[in-house]
């Protein structure tokens, strides 16, 4: 039975209508940037326009985001990557294109509609903390609770939860001014996951954090989204961050998606020269999965050694490297199916090119 659900669980994921979708989206600052459109198809030349004194964010996007997916779109400062989440999240309009949530046209929604929009069923980190200075952590985190109307007494307990997942304990009744930098970011954090959206907006939300607090907040949000399954757009500069993080991953060059695809996908197949610069000094082994070398299942070739599709090579390297045959690549999801056959041989050709 267990299994019958898994099968359909995941068959429900294929097929289901995406949370988000955009198709041909642009983001043109300038006054020609209609008219220049107008006659545009496709990507458009970034140093055409800025001859005719237009800046371009968003160069042509095209993509989905299905529910329970973590997209982290990532490139250097400038890429346009918050360009283009303020876009879906329509903190800023797009010059052209279309944007649905949910089968919604997010461009065909007035005002009072983005407004029960954002309150009920997303959630947004922005670099800018927004605190309230007059209101204490505790208070700011509560706030958006008591909005959606929520009684005081329960707002204010989630609140206090929140508090100690961030690792504020103690400083409840601290007011903004009296916090660092990375303790007023994690009370953005915080109020954003006390409201636990279907959709989350991120816009380099641990940029501020110290190493050992980010990777506390990036386990926090690996175990959220393990048990949760909510739908995330990440945005970081941090290609390791993205890495650990991501489902898929978005890179962008001057508005424009160089590659959108898994981590395994960018790593070992990287579709441009600027994306495969990102992957370079990757160390692989802490980034592929198995099952992205694996060869198909052949009963013939297969070892007493299993493996299993999902771990990270890292994890099972003594193993593998260990391993005078074939080890047989088994789906833990699927009662240990046997799925593949790993080749010792191929492994260390893949991390070091031998």
């Amino acid at each position: 039975l267990e299994c019958y659900k898994f099968i359909m669980n995941d068959s429900l994921s294929i097929n289901q209508e995406p949370v988000i979708k955009c198709e041909s989206v642009f983001k043109i600052f300038g006054n020609n940037a209609n008219k220049l459109l107008e006659n545009t198809n496709g990507p458009i030349s970034a140093e055409e326009f800025q001859k005719a004194g237009c800046i371009i964010g968003v160069n042509n996007a095209s993509f989905e985001i299905h529910k329970g997916e973590m997209l982290v779109v990532m490139g250097l400062s400038g890429s346009g990557k918050s360009t283009l989440l303020r876009c879906i999240s329509r903190l800023t309009d797009p010059t052209s294109g279309k944007i649905f949530i949910d089968g919604e046209n997010l461009l065909e929604m007035n005002s009072k509609q983005l407004i029960e929009l954002r309150r009920n069923k997303m959630g947004m980190v922005f670099q800018s903390f927004a605190l309230l200075p007059h209101k204490t952590v505790l208070e700011n985190i509560a706030f958006p609770l008591i909005i959606k109307g929520l009684p005081t007494e329960e707002s204010i307990k989630k609140a206090m939860e929140m508090v100690e997942l961030v690792g504020l304990k103690g400083r409840e009744n601290y007011f903004p001014r009296e916090l660092s930098g990375g303790q007023q970011q994690r009370v953005g954090i915080a109020r954003s996951l006390a409201v636990e959206p279907d959709i989350w907006f991120l816009d380099e939300p641990f940029s501020a954090l110290d190493p050992l607090i980010r990777k506390e907040m990036q386990d926090e949000f690996l175990r959220l989204q393990d048990s949760l399954h909510k739908t995330i757009m990440f945005v970081t500069h941090d290609f390791d961050e993205a890495l650990r993080l991501a489902d898929r991953i978005a890179i962008m060059k001057d508005g424009i998606i160089e590659q959108l695809d898994t981590p395994d996908n960018i790593v070992l197949n990287p579709a441009t020269e600027y994306v495969k610069k990102f992957t370079e000094d990757v160390p692989r082994e802490k980034v592929l999965k198995i099952e992205s070398i694996m060869t198909n299942y052949e009963p013939s070739m297969a070892g007493s050694n299993t493996v299993s599709k999902d771990a990270i090579i890292e994890t099972v390297a003594e193993t593998i490297l260990d391993s005078k045959e074939n080890l047989t690549v088994i789906d833990t999801n699927q009662q240990n199916k046997p799925v593949g056959i790993l080749e010792p041989s191929k492994v260390i050709k893949v991390l070091f090119g031998k």
